[in-house]
């Protein structure tokens, strides 16, 4: 099942790197468009959730990585002001099953 992989900028320029399980990621983010941070978190909430629906479809189960990449990302978020913030999704690129990088964290 391909996966994706997804570069984001935050408001204080530093990039880190999610993972989404499935490619219904494409219907809730946009490589290279910027998003108020409240409507991101709420793309990516949606997608993601979307993302391990789709493995649970084709697996017979859900996948806890889409749902660790969405806490990164929420834990990310905490360190800007939710009213001024945007962040940027520099790039989303498919990968076929293991080729994946997750540093949804990065330094925090």
């Amino acid at each position: 099942m391909p996966a994706v992989n997804i570069r984001l900028r935050w408001p204080d320029g530093h990039e880190s790197t999610s993972y989404s399980p499935s490619t219904s990621i494409f219907d809730y983010l946009e490589a290279g468009r910027s998003y108020p941070l409240p409507e991101f978190l709420q793309r990516a909430t949606q997608g993601l959730n979307a993302a391990a629906e789709r493995v649970k479809q084709v697996r017979g189960f859900y996948c806890s990585s889409a749902m660790d990449s969405l806490d990164g990302l929420r834990l990310l978020a905490q360190r800007f002001d939710q009213a001024q913030a945007c962040v940027q999704v520099v790039h989303m690129q498919q990968q076929g099953a293991g080729q994946v990088h997750n540093r949804s964290f990065g330094e925090i």
